[in-house]
């Protein structure tokens, strides 16, 4: 059998019923030894590997669905389709299936699939063969009929075989006749009959039956027959809201009809599925699974047609930018492409990629930028759902975007501004809008998705970025609502930018509790840029402000900002926080809130038995010694009287790590001073040579002087260099002995001491190599001498 090749898509139905997409490829049917008979092969076009190697089974029911479809099940729970791209490659591969089967290719399935169970529960009740026999489609019989497909939905072979039935005779079509017949007569009884027929039929979950229902000359009459349903009262007015209440807006005209007529039929479907159909119980939960997957198809294919179409996309951005485009008309389109962005969302990843890449190709944020602007709260809201979709979708794209504009544009209409003036000015009590567009930044800032490429650091260069641009509009609010002085600077800049209000509103409040949420992600993940923005705004100071405000949740987000910072265990930050007096509003916050058990009162507990068990030293000393008065008579827990334990605990080793050293620079001095009472005993028998030593030494030293005048313009500088870094000579060398101490002192450990005092005996030629390298010494030699200091 030759390979016949079309290009097809490979889909399995996952474990929550959704197709999901292994790829696209070009499908053969070919004898494998290894199988031993003819299968289906799929290799990928972008690769060639094996995406389906299947043996056509004889016993393997495949059914063909919508012209372009072909799907079947391997094994249990395990289903499988291929989704052609041209309906001829379809019909060819089927016939392969039916030729290997023996079956006729004009069915659209090639089996009934029956279990063990159902065939020996038809061989023990062989009568039931009756079952399919339809009756006659007539008025008098819709009783019959209702109670016939009723009854066969809990057996899946009597499904199967009614199936056929109904399709074989075009019983469908006369049935929705009959509803025609029945409505015009207002036959109660009868068209209560047809609901539960139609109901049924939809149950029995085969594709070939929902192409006819689901046509355009059948659908509305399947919709006015799931009108009246017995347990209402009065019919529903369904077919009413879809002719007139729901309208097809076609924001830029749609030449092609066959996606038209798609469209429509995914809308009416979906409603049926969504609206119409009661809500399935556990036993009939996957009576729809086919319909579920009939709307699936329909989206891919509208989405794709659309894709495809570049005249129709570009003219809807061009719209969409366009100044001159009118309101309603901007509306409409921003509605539009967030419904496409919406069924997007049933493509598999690589397809997903392809679609998003298009939109940002035909300038989908540059659109944004400018609607996202807009008074219209529609499509703001609107807008902010399409960016959700791109930021979910890919950060980096966003990213990228956001750092080319400042070449073009300037700060006020950058599009992360944009976003968060969004966030600020939401109109809504409840800040939903703010809610989402927080997260959508704090998905952008994180550094846990940004990308590190051999070129550039994208974590770098976005968040200098960020914090150049953007940080001063996201703290504004904050800055504003907790300044002194009304004509602070930072209130200057934040009041151009926002108009301040009062701090006890409650939005206010939910507002700024967003902002410090965003602020507290960004200590945690951005150490460097964050530390450093804190320091020169002396953000700290203004946020603990707000642990005054009559909101709880928001004083509890100002010490949750604090916590953090202190959970780094950062010494810059300690020195900040100590400097600045920065306990005093959380311990005045605690001294207010008395004796009530509440949050706050535990949270601002935790802090200090976080200082407490991780040992913070610095922070330790400054509580105790500003604080421990006002906190001693809290005992209800131990956590400040254990903050006085670790104080005393360092204090007592400081005073015994000082009083060490004290002793042991007072044995140091005893063992010198014996060293050189030694000294005076040699002295005696040393006379001579010692004056003569000291006339070379005055002759010496006159040359020396003078060469160093003559020098001295060139040469103050490093001497003076060297002089910054010798110390002070030890009290045992006087100016008496100096000569001998030099001479004598050659052993002693103070050598930085010795070398200084031989400067001036003679002048070497190669003295200065010699003062470099004793330079180092001394440097090397000084660190051992530096004693730990006390901390404040």
């Amino acid at each position: 059998m030759s390979d016949t090749r079309r290009r097809v898509k490979v889909y399995t139905l996952n474990e929550d019923r959704q197709w999901d997409d292994r790829g696209t490829g070009h499908v053969s049917s070919t004898f494998v030894e290894r199988l031993k008979g003819i299968s289906l092969l799929v290799r990928a076009e972008s690769d060639g590997s094996l995406l389906l190697e299947s043996k056509i089974s004889p016993n393997t029911a495949y059914q063909k669905q919508q012209d372009t479809l072909i799907v079947w099940s391997e094994a249990d729970n395990y289903d499988l389709a291929l989704s052609f791209q041209e309906k001829a490659g379809c019909d060819e591969i089927w016939e392969k299936i039916c030729q290997v089967q023996g079956k006729d290719p004009a069915l659209d399935i090639t089996q009934d699939p029956i279990d063990e169970s159902e065939e020996e529960r038809f061989e023990e009740i062989p009568e039931t063969s009756h079952l399919v026999e339809l009756p006659p489609c007539e008025l008098s019989r819709l009783e019959e009929i209702a109670d016939l497909v009723t009854s066969v939905l809990s057996s899946p072979i009597r499904r199967e075989k009614l199936a056929l039935a109904l399709m074989s005779e075009g019983y469908i079509k006369k049935l929705l006749g009959l509803f025609r017949v029945c409505e015009d007569l207002d036959n109660r009884e009868g068209l209560h009959h047809l609901y539960e027929i139609v109901r049924g039929v939809l149950f029995l979950n085969k594709a070939a039956l929902f192409e006819v229902m689901f046509s355009d000359d059948c659908i509305m009459d399947v919709v006015g027959c799931l009108e009246y349903d017995p347990a209402l009262v009065q019919p529903k007015r369904h077919r009413e809201f879809l002719t007139k209440t729901a309208k097809f807006k076609e924001v830029i005209p749609i030449t092609d009809s066959e996606l038209r007529q798609k469209i429509h039929q995914t809308y009416r479907v979906q409603y049926i599925q969504d609206i119409i159909l009661p809500t399935p119980s556990v036993f009939e939960e996957n009576f729809l699974s086919t319909l579920t997957s009939f709307i699936f198809f329909n989206k891919v294919e509208i989405v794709s047609m659309l894709q495809e179409d570049e005249k129709f996309l570009t003219e809807v951005f061009a719209q969409l930018t366009d100044e001159a485009t009118e309101d309603c008309k901007r509306r409409e389109l921003v509605n539009f492409v967030k419904e496409f962005c919406a069924f997007s969302q049933t493509l598999q990843p690589q397809n997903r990629d392809a679609f998003f890449k298009t939109l940002a190709n035909l300038g989908i944020l540059p659109a944004l930028e400018i609607v996202m602007g807009m008074d219209d709260l529609q499509v703001r809201a609107a807008a902010t759902d399409i960016f959700s979709y791109l930021v979910e979708f890919s950060p980096s794209m966003v990213r990228e975007f956001v750092m080319q504009e400042p070449q073009q544009t300037d700060d006020d209409v950058l599009l992360i501004n944009v976003v968060i003036k969004q966030m600020i000015c939401d109109s809504d009590p409840e800040l939903g809008g703010a809610v989402q567009l927080m997260g959508l930044l704090r998905t952008l800032i994180d550094p846990e998705n940004m990308l590190a490429s051999t070129n550039k650091t994208e974590k770098t260069e976005f968040l200098s970025f960020f914090y150049k641009y953007c940080m001063h509009v996201l703290t504004a609010p904050l800055l504003a609502n907790t300044a002194h002085d009304n004509n602070s600077k930072d209130l200057q800049e934040g009041s151009t930018k926002i108009k301040p209000v009062c701090p006890d509103n409650f939005q206010t409040a939910q507002l700024l509790a967003l902002i410090l949420e965003l602020l507290t992600f960004c200590v945690e993940h951005h150490t460097y840029h964050i530390k450093t923005y804190i320091m020169n705004k002396d953000l700290l100071r203004r946020v603990l402000v707000l642990m005054n405000s009559k909101h709880t949740f928001l004083a509890l987000c100002a010490l949750r900002f604090m916590r953090r910072i202190i959970g780094l265990k950062d010494e810059y930050y300690n020195r900040y926080i100590i400097k600045g007096n920065l306990f005093e509003p959380v311990i005045n916050a605690l001294l207010d809130n008395g004796t009530r058990y509440n949050l706050l009162n535990s949270a601002i507990i935790e802090l200090f038995e976080f200082i407490k068990v991780e040992d913070v030293k610095s922070l330790i000393a400054h509580i105790v010694d500003n604080f421990y008065k006002a906190l001693e008579s809290i005992e209800y827990v131990q956590t400040f009287k254990g903050l006085k334990g670790r104080y005393e605990q360092e204090k007592d080793r400081q005073s015994q790590r000082l009083n060490r050293y004290r002793r042991d620079a007072r044995s140091l001095d005893e063992d010198e001073e014996l060293w050189f009472n030694d000294d005076d005993d040699d002295d005696d028998g040393e006379a001579v040579e010692k004056s003569r030593m000291e006339e070379e030494f005055s002759d010496s030293y006159g040359k020396y002087m003078e060469a160093k005048k003559g020098a001295a313009n060139g040469s103050n500088g490093a001497n003076n260099g060297k002089a910054a870094v010798i110390p002070p000579a030890s009290p045992a060398l006087t100016p008496n002995n100096g000569s001998t101490s030099a001479v004598k002192t050659v052993a002693l450990p103070a050598t930085a001491v010795v070398k200084t005092a031989m400067v001036g005996l003679v002048d070497y030629p190669d003295d200065e190599d010699e003062e470099e390298e004793d330079e180092e010494e001394e440097e090397e030699e000084q660190s051992p001498r530096k004693r730990p200091r006390l901390s404040s």
